[in-house]
Protein backbone atom coordinates (compact mmCIF):
# COMPACT_ATOMS: atom_id res chain seq x y z
CA UNK A 1 0.00 0.00 0.00
CA UNK A 2 0.90 3.64 -0.34
CA UNK A 3 0.95 5.21 3.12
CA UNK A 4 1.35 8.87 4.02
CA UNK A 5 2.74 9.61 7.50
CA UNK A 6 2.20 13.14 8.79
CA UNK A 7 5.02 14.17 11.10
CA UNK A 8 8.73 13.27 11.29
CA UNK A 9 9.31 13.32 15.01
CA UNK A 10 10.40 10.15 16.78
CA UNK A 11 6.84 8.77 16.49
CA UNK A 12 6.38 9.56 12.80
CA UNK A 13 9.87 8.43 11.84
CA UNK A 14 9.61 5.10 13.63
CA UNK A 15 6.15 4.64 12.09
CA UNK A 16 7.64 5.19 8.65
CA UNK A 17 10.45 2.72 9.39
CA UNK A 18 8.17 -0.13 10.46
CA UNK A 19 5.64 0.52 7.70
CA UNK A 20 8.44 0.41 5.11
CA UNK A 21 9.84 -2.72 6.73
CA UNK A 22 6.39 -4.30 6.30
CA UNK A 23 6.63 -3.62 2.57
CA UNK A 24 4.62 -0.43 2.17
CA UNK A 25 5.47 2.56 -0.01
CA UNK A 26 5.81 5.36 2.54
CA UNK A 27 5.87 9.15 2.22
CA UNK A 28 6.50 11.36 5.27
CA UNK A 29 5.28 14.96 5.24
CA UNK A 30 6.98 17.26 7.76
CA UNK A 31 6.77 21.04 8.06
CA UNK A 32 10.22 21.42 9.64
CA UNK A 33 13.46 21.17 7.56
CA UNK A 34 14.48 17.84 9.11
CA UNK A 35 13.47 14.96 11.34
CA UNK A 36 13.09 15.21 15.10
CA UNK A 37 13.14 19.00 15.36
CA UNK A 38 10.05 19.52 17.54
CA UNK A 39 9.20 17.62 20.75
CA UNK A 40 11.83 14.97 19.98
CA UNK A 41 14.64 17.51 19.79
CA UNK A 42 15.81 17.91 23.41
CA UNK A 43 13.68 15.75 25.69
CA UNK A 44 14.82 14.02 28.87
CA UNK A 45 16.50 11.17 27.04
CA UNK A 46 15.01 8.32 29.08
CA UNK A 47 13.69 5.00 27.81
CA UNK A 48 11.75 4.67 31.05
CA UNK A 49 9.31 1.79 31.31
CA UNK A 50 9.40 2.48 35.06
CA UNK A 51 8.05 6.02 34.58
CA UNK A 52 4.56 4.61 34.18
CA UNK A 53 2.47 6.18 36.94
CA UNK A 54 0.12 8.61 35.17
CA UNK A 55 0.03 12.30 36.07
CA UNK A 56 -3.65 11.67 36.74
CA UNK A 57 -3.61 9.68 39.98
CA UNK A 58 -5.48 9.98 43.28
CA UNK A 59 -2.90 12.36 44.79
CA UNK A 60 -2.82 14.70 41.78
CA UNK A 61 -5.81 17.04 42.47
CA UNK A 62 -4.40 18.36 45.75
CA UNK A 63 -0.94 18.79 44.22
CA UNK A 64 -2.35 20.72 41.25
CA UNK A 65 -4.17 23.07 43.63
CA UNK A 66 -0.99 23.54 45.69
CA UNK A 67 1.03 24.34 42.55
CA UNK A 68 -1.61 26.51 40.85
CA UNK A 69 0.02 29.90 41.54
CA UNK A 70 3.63 28.69 41.73
CA UNK A 71 5.58 29.85 38.69
CA UNK A 72 8.16 27.04 38.84
CA UNK A 73 5.68 24.28 39.76
CA UNK A 74 6.32 20.83 38.22
CA UNK A 75 2.75 20.74 36.89
CA UNK A 76 1.29 24.18 36.13
CA UNK A 77 -2.15 24.93 34.71
CA UNK A 78 -2.40 28.45 33.31
CA UNK A 79 -6.16 28.77 33.21
CA UNK A 80 -7.28 30.23 29.90
CA UNK A 81 -10.49 30.99 28.05
CA UNK A 82 -9.90 27.77 26.17
CA UNK A 83 -12.70 25.21 25.98
CA UNK A 84 -10.29 22.43 25.03
CA UNK A 85 -8.16 23.09 28.11
CA UNK A 86 -11.16 22.99 30.43
CA UNK A 87 -12.54 19.82 28.86
CA UNK A 88 -9.11 18.22 29.12
CA UNK A 89 -8.90 19.25 32.78
CA UNK A 90 -12.29 17.73 33.60
CA UNK A 91 -11.29 14.46 31.93
CA UNK A 92 -7.96 14.58 33.81
CA UNK A 93 -9.89 14.70 37.10
CA UNK A 94 -11.92 11.66 36.07
CA UNK A 95 -8.72 9.75 35.28
CA UNK A 96 -7.53 10.38 38.86
CA UNK A 97 -9.96 7.72 40.15
CA UNK A 98 -8.00 4.73 41.54
CA UNK A 99 -9.53 2.25 39.09
CA UNK A 100 -8.73 4.48 36.12
CA UNK A 101 -5.18 5.09 37.35
CA UNK A 102 -4.52 1.37 37.73
CA UNK A 103 -5.84 0.60 34.24
CA UNK A 104 -3.86 3.44 32.67
CA UNK A 105 -0.67 2.36 34.44
CA UNK A 106 -1.18 -1.17 33.11
CA UNK A 107 -1.56 0.10 29.54
CA UNK A 108 1.56 2.27 29.86
CA UNK A 109 3.74 -0.51 31.32
CA UNK A 110 2.65 -3.06 28.71
CA UNK A 111 3.44 -0.66 25.87
CA UNK A 112 6.72 0.38 27.48
CA UNK A 113 8.00 -3.17 27.87
CA UNK A 114 7.10 -4.03 24.29
CA UNK A 115 8.62 -0.82 22.98
CA UNK A 116 11.91 -1.21 24.83
CA UNK A 117 12.27 -4.76 23.50
CA UNK A 118 11.50 -3.51 19.99
CA UNK A 119 14.11 -0.75 20.27
CA UNK A 120 16.72 -3.32 21.24
CA UNK A 121 15.83 -5.45 18.22
CA UNK A 122 16.11 -2.41 15.96
CA UNK A 123 19.50 -1.56 17.46
CA UNK A 124 20.78 -5.07 16.84
CA UNK A 125 19.40 -5.04 13.31
CA UNK A 126 20.76 -1.65 12.24
CA UNK A 127 23.67 -0.86 14.56
CA UNK A 128 22.20 2.62 15.08
CA UNK A 129 24.05 4.77 17.63
CA UNK A 130 22.59 7.68 19.59
CA UNK A 131 24.64 8.15 22.80
CA UNK A 132 22.61 5.41 24.44
CA UNK A 133 23.37 3.95 27.86
CA UNK A 134 22.09 0.71 29.36
CA UNK A 135 22.73 1.60 33.00
CA UNK A 136 19.13 1.63 34.20
CA UNK A 137 17.10 4.48 35.69
CA UNK A 138 17.18 5.42 39.37
CA UNK A 139 14.13 7.28 40.71
CA UNK A 140 15.09 9.03 43.97
CA UNK A 141 12.82 10.54 46.62
CA UNK A 142 13.52 13.31 49.10
CA UNK A 143 10.06 13.22 50.71
CA UNK A 144 9.37 10.14 52.89
CA UNK A 145 5.64 10.40 52.21
CA UNK A 146 6.13 10.39 48.45
CA UNK A 147 8.55 7.47 48.75
CA UNK A 148 6.00 5.44 50.71
CA UNK A 149 3.28 6.37 48.20
CA UNK A 150 5.47 4.98 45.39
CA UNK A 151 5.67 1.49 46.91
CA UNK A 152 2.23 0.31 45.74
CA UNK A 153 2.65 1.48 42.10
CA UNK A 154 6.11 -0.10 42.09
CA UNK A 155 4.64 -3.41 43.26
CA UNK A 156 2.02 -3.26 40.50
CA UNK A 157 4.72 -2.57 37.90
CA UNK A 158 6.64 -5.61 39.10
CA UNK A 159 3.50 -7.72 38.72
CA UNK A 160 3.28 -6.49 35.12
CA UNK A 161 6.90 -7.41 34.38
CA UNK A 162 8.75 -4.13 35.03
CA UNK A 163 11.69 -4.80 37.36
CA UNK A 164 11.33 -1.65 39.47
CA UNK A 165 13.29 -2.41 42.65
CA UNK A 166 12.90 -0.49 45.92
CA UNK A 167 16.20 0.84 47.28
CA UNK A 168 17.46 2.39 50.53
CA UNK A 169 19.36 5.70 50.45
CA UNK A 170 22.70 3.91 50.76
CA UNK A 171 21.77 1.52 47.95
CA UNK A 172 20.86 4.53 45.78
CA UNK A 173 24.31 6.03 46.36
CA UNK A 174 25.96 2.70 45.55
CA UNK A 175 24.15 2.75 42.20
CA UNK A 176 24.95 6.41 41.51
CA UNK A 177 27.81 7.81 43.65
CA UNK A 178 27.07 11.37 42.45
CA UNK A 179 24.12 11.34 44.90
CA UNK A 180 26.48 11.11 47.89
CA UNK A 181 26.44 14.87 48.53
CA UNK A 182 22.68 14.74 49.13
CA UNK A 183 22.68 11.65 51.37
CA UNK A 184 20.98 13.65 54.16
CA UNK A 185 18.08 14.46 51.82
CA UNK A 186 17.37 10.96 50.48
CA UNK A 187 14.32 9.05 51.67
CA UNK A 188 14.88 6.14 49.30
CA UNK A 189 14.51 5.24 45.66
CA UNK A 190 13.46 2.76 43.03
CA UNK A 191 15.81 1.35 40.44
CA UNK A 192 14.98 -0.29 37.13
CA UNK A 193 18.23 -1.78 35.77
CA UNK A 194 16.72 -2.68 32.39
CA UNK A 195 15.73 0.90 31.56
CA UNK A 196 17.93 2.94 29.23
CA UNK A 197 18.71 6.45 28.06
CA UNK A 198 19.82 8.09 24.82
CA UNK A 199 19.53 11.10 22.54
CA UNK A 200 16.07 10.99 20.94
CA UNK A 201 16.93 13.61 18.32
CA UNK A 202 20.08 11.80 17.24
CA UNK A 203 18.14 8.54 17.04
CA UNK A 204 15.32 10.11 14.99
CA UNK A 205 17.71 11.84 12.61
CA UNK A 206 19.75 8.68 11.98
CA UNK A 207 16.71 6.42 11.68
CA UNK A 208 15.26 8.83 9.11
CA UNK A 209 18.42 8.37 7.04
CA UNK A 210 18.14 4.59 7.32
CA UNK A 211 14.46 4.76 6.36
CA UNK A 212 15.25 7.00 3.38
CA UNK A 213 17.84 4.45 2.25
CA UNK A 214 15.06 1.88 2.45
CA UNK A 215 12.91 3.96 0.10
CA UNK A 216 10.89 6.19 2.43
CA UNK A 217 10.27 9.60 0.82
CA UNK A 218 10.75 12.36 3.44
CA UNK A 219 9.24 15.63 2.22
CA UNK A 220 10.56 18.30 4.57
CA UNK A 221 9.32 21.88 4.66
CA UNK A 222 5.82 20.76 3.64
CA UNK A 223 2.80 21.51 5.83
CA UNK A 224 -0.36 19.39 6.00
CA UNK A 225 -3.37 21.69 5.97
CA UNK A 226 -6.30 19.30 6.13
CA UNK A 227 -7.94 16.17 4.82
CA UNK A 228 -10.44 15.53 2.06
CA UNK A 229 -12.87 12.70 2.63
CA UNK A 230 -15.11 10.46 0.58
CA UNK A 231 -17.72 8.60 2.59
CA UNK A 232 -16.09 6.74 5.45
CA UNK A 233 -12.56 7.13 4.10
CA UNK A 234 -9.96 9.86 3.62
CA UNK A 235 -9.35 10.62 -0.05
CA UNK A 236 -6.38 12.96 0.23
CA UNK A 237 -4.46 15.50 2.27
CA UNK A 238 -3.99 19.14 1.29
CA UNK A 239 -0.38 20.26 1.51
CA UNK A 240 1.44 23.58 1.37
CA UNK A 241 4.85 22.88 -0.16
CA UNK A 242 8.16 24.50 0.70
CA UNK A 243 8.19 26.45 -2.57
CA UNK A 244 4.75 27.96 -1.90
CA UNK A 245 2.77 25.57 -4.09
CA UNK A 246 -0.44 24.02 -2.86
CA UNK A 247 -1.39 20.49 -3.80
CA UNK A 248 -3.44 17.49 -2.81
CA UNK A 249 -1.67 14.18 -2.27
CA UNK A 250 -3.37 10.84 -1.90
CA UNK A 251 -2.56 7.36 -0.64
CA UNK A 252 -4.22 4.15 0.46
CA UNK A 253 -3.74 4.91 4.16
CA UNK A 254 -2.85 7.93 6.30
CA UNK A 255 -1.11 8.10 9.67
CA UNK A 256 -1.33 11.21 11.85
CA UNK A 257 1.78 11.46 14.04
CA UNK A 258 1.87 15.22 14.55
CA UNK A 259 2.09 15.27 18.33
CA UNK A 260 0.32 18.23 19.92
CA UNK A 261 -0.77 19.49 16.51
CA UNK A 262 -2.71 16.33 15.68
CA UNK A 263 -6.05 17.65 17.05
CA UNK A 264 -6.04 20.76 14.84
CA UNK A 265 -5.86 18.59 11.73
CA UNK A 266 -8.41 16.06 12.95
CA UNK A 267 -11.17 18.26 14.37
CA UNK A 268 -12.60 19.24 10.96
CA UNK A 269 -13.11 15.52 10.34
CA UNK A 270 -15.01 15.16 13.59
CA UNK A 271 -12.23 13.06 15.14
CA UNK A 272 -11.77 14.00 18.79
CA UNK A 273 -8.48 13.02 20.40
CA UNK A 274 -8.43 14.53 23.88
CA UNK A 275 -4.81 15.58 23.23
CA UNK A 276 -3.66 18.88 24.77
CA UNK A 277 -0.15 20.41 24.64
CA UNK A 278 1.92 20.20 27.83
CA UNK A 279 4.93 22.47 27.49
CA UNK A 280 8.13 20.97 28.86
CA UNK A 281 11.59 22.44 29.35
CA UNK A 282 15.10 21.09 29.16
CA UNK A 283 18.65 22.19 29.85
CA UNK A 284 21.73 20.77 28.13
CA UNK A 285 25.27 21.60 29.21
CA UNK A 286 28.75 20.21 28.92
CA UNK A 287 30.19 18.03 31.67
CA UNK A 288 32.59 20.14 33.74
CA UNK A 289 33.85 17.52 36.20
CA UNK A 290 33.31 13.86 35.27
CA UNK A 291 33.94 12.82 38.89
CA UNK A 292 30.91 14.83 40.03
CA UNK A 293 28.63 14.14 37.08
CA UNK A 294 26.04 11.38 37.19
CA UNK A 295 26.44 8.31 34.98
CA UNK A 296 23.08 6.63 35.64
CA UNK A 297 19.91 8.27 34.34
CA UNK A 298 17.96 9.73 37.26
CA UNK A 299 14.46 10.92 38.12
CA UNK A 300 14.00 13.51 40.85
CA UNK A 301 10.55 12.88 42.31
CA UNK A 302 10.21 16.14 44.25
CA UNK A 303 10.87 18.40 41.27
CA UNK A 304 9.62 15.95 38.62
CA UNK A 305 12.90 16.29 36.69
CA UNK A 306 14.90 13.70 34.78
CA UNK A 307 18.68 13.69 34.36
CA UNK A 308 20.48 11.86 31.55
CA UNK A 309 24.11 11.63 30.49
CA UNK A 310 24.42 11.97 26.71
CA UNK A 311 28.08 11.50 25.85
CA UNK A 312 29.91 14.54 27.22
CA UNK A 313 26.64 16.40 27.83
CA UNK A 314 24.23 16.55 30.77
CA UNK A 315 20.51 16.72 29.93
CA UNK A 316 17.99 17.89 32.53
CA UNK A 317 14.31 18.01 31.59
CA UNK A 318 10.88 18.16 33.08
CA UNK A 319 7.93 20.25 34.23
CA UNK A 320 4.60 20.49 32.42
CA UNK A 321 2.91 23.81 31.69
CA UNK A 322 -0.62 23.77 30.27
CA UNK A 323 -0.77 27.07 28.44
CA UNK A 324 -2.15 26.35 24.98
CA UNK A 325 0.27 26.31 22.06
CA UNK A 326 2.63 28.94 23.41
CA UNK A 327 6.30 28.03 23.04
CA UNK A 328 7.59 31.20 24.70
CA UNK A 329 10.52 30.46 26.99
CA UNK A 330 9.83 31.17 30.67
CA UNK A 331 13.09 32.30 32.37
CA UNK A 332 11.83 31.28 35.82
CA UNK A 333 11.25 27.70 34.75
CA UNK A 334 14.62 27.63 32.96
CA UNK A 335 16.43 28.87 36.06
CA UNK A 336 14.69 26.23 38.17
CA UNK A 337 16.33 23.49 36.08
CA UNK A 338 19.82 24.91 36.57
CA UNK A 339 19.31 25.75 40.24
CA UNK A 340 18.15 22.23 41.10
CA UNK A 341 20.96 20.63 39.10
CA UNK A 342 23.63 22.72 40.80
CA UNK A 343 22.11 21.99 44.22
CA UNK A 344 22.15 18.24 43.65
CA UNK A 345 25.35 17.93 41.61
CA UNK A 346 27.57 20.94 42.38
CA UNK A 347 30.35 21.38 39.83
CA UNK A 348 29.12 18.57 37.59
CA UNK A 349 28.14 20.73 34.61
CA UNK A 350 29.40 23.93 33.04
CA UNK A 351 26.60 26.55 33.28
CA UNK A 352 28.40 28.74 30.74
CA UNK A 353 27.51 26.17 28.08
CA UNK A 354 23.86 25.82 29.14
CA UNK A 355 21.33 25.66 26.33
CA UNK A 356 17.62 25.81 27.10
CA UNK A 357 14.78 24.36 25.06
CA UNK A 358 11.03 24.11 25.30
CA UNK A 359 8.62 21.86 23.41
CA UNK A 360 4.98 20.79 23.43
CA UNK A 361 4.26 17.27 24.59
CA UNK A 362 0.98 15.79 23.28
CA UNK A 363 -0.76 14.78 26.51
CA UNK A 364 -3.92 12.72 26.93
CA UNK A 365 -5.76 13.04 30.29
CA UNK A 366 -4.72 9.55 31.39
CA UNK A 367 -1.27 9.56 29.73
CA UNK A 368 -2.24 6.61 27.50
CA UNK A 369 -1.37 7.30 23.83
CA UNK A 370 -3.78 6.94 20.93
CA UNK A 371 -2.71 4.19 18.53
CA UNK A 372 -4.92 2.67 15.88
CA UNK A 373 -7.66 3.33 13.38
CA UNK A 374 -10.21 6.14 13.59
CA UNK A 375 -13.82 5.89 12.38
CA UNK A 376 -12.42 6.52 8.90
CA UNK A 377 -11.39 3.21 7.40
CA UNK A 378 -7.94 4.34 6.20
CA UNK A 379 -7.03 7.00 8.78
CA UNK A 380 -4.78 5.97 11.68
CA UNK A 381 -3.43 7.78 14.73
CA UNK A 382 -0.10 7.45 16.51
CA UNK A 383 -0.12 10.37 18.92
CA UNK A 384 -0.76 11.48 22.51
CA UNK A 385 2.38 9.98 24.06
CA UNK A 386 2.97 12.88 26.48
CA UNK A 387 6.36 12.59 28.19
CA UNK A 388 6.87 9.01 26.98
CA UNK A 389 7.14 9.47 23.21
CA UNK A 390 10.79 8.37 23.17
CA UNK A 391 10.04 5.44 25.47
CA UNK A 392 7.03 4.25 23.47
CA UNK A 393 8.09 5.17 19.93
CA UNK A 394 9.34 1.84 18.58
CA UNK A 395 6.58 -0.24 20.14
CA UNK A 396 3.86 2.16 19.02
CA UNK A 397 5.20 2.18 15.47
CA UNK A 398 5.57 -1.59 15.25
CA UNK A 399 2.04 -2.07 16.59
CA UNK A 400 0.69 0.54 14.18
CA UNK A 401 2.28 -1.26 11.21
CA UNK A 402 0.55 -4.45 12.36
CA UNK A 403 -2.80 -2.66 12.59
CA UNK A 404 -2.42 -1.14 9.12
CA UNK A 405 -1.76 -4.67 7.84
CA UNK A 406 -4.84 -6.00 9.63
CA UNK A 407 -2.84 -7.99 12.21
CA UNK A 408 -3.21 -7.97 15.99
CA UNK A 409 -0.17 -6.46 17.69
CA UNK A 410 1.65 -8.74 20.13
CA UNK A 411 0.77 -6.92 23.34
CA UNK A 412 -2.20 -6.18 25.56
CA UNK A 413 -3.14 -2.57 24.90
CA UNK A 414 -6.25 -0.49 24.35
CA UNK A 415 -5.84 0.18 20.63
CA UNK A 416 -8.19 2.49 18.78
CA UNK A 417 -10.68 0.69 16.58
CA UNK A 418 -10.11 -2.65 18.30
CA UNK A 419 -13.04 -4.51 19.81
CA UNK A 420 -10.93 -5.63 22.74
CA UNK A 421 -7.23 -5.59 23.69
CA UNK A 422 -5.16 -8.53 22.64
CA UNK A 423 -3.98 -10.83 25.41
CA UNK A 424 -0.36 -11.43 24.55
CA UNK A 425 1.20 -9.44 27.38
CA UNK A 426 3.84 -12.10 27.90
CA UNK A 427 5.40 -11.17 24.57
CA UNK A 428 5.83 -7.59 25.77
CA UNK A 429 7.83 -8.75 28.80
CA UNK A 430 10.60 -10.46 26.91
Amino acid sequence: MRVIVLGAGVIGTTSAWFLAKAGHEVTVIERRPGAGLETSFANGGQISVSHAEPWANPSAPLKVLKWLMKEDAPLLFRLRADLHQWLWGLQFMRECLPSRTRDNLTQIVNLGLYSRATLRELRRETGIEYDHREAGILHFFTDPGEFNAALAPSALMRELGCDRQVKTPDECIAIEPALASMRHMLAGGTYTPSDESGDAHLFTERLARLAAARGVDFQYGHTALGFDRAGDAVSGVRVAHADGRMSRVSADAYVVAMGSYSPTLLRPLGVRTGVYPAKGYSLTMKVADPARAYEVSLTDDEYKLVFSRLGDRLRVAGTAEFNGYSTDMNPTRCRALLTRTQALFPGAGDPETAEYWTGLRPATPGNVPLIGRTRYSNLYLNTGHGTLGWTHACGSARALADLVDGRKPELAFRFLGAREPTHLAAASRQ
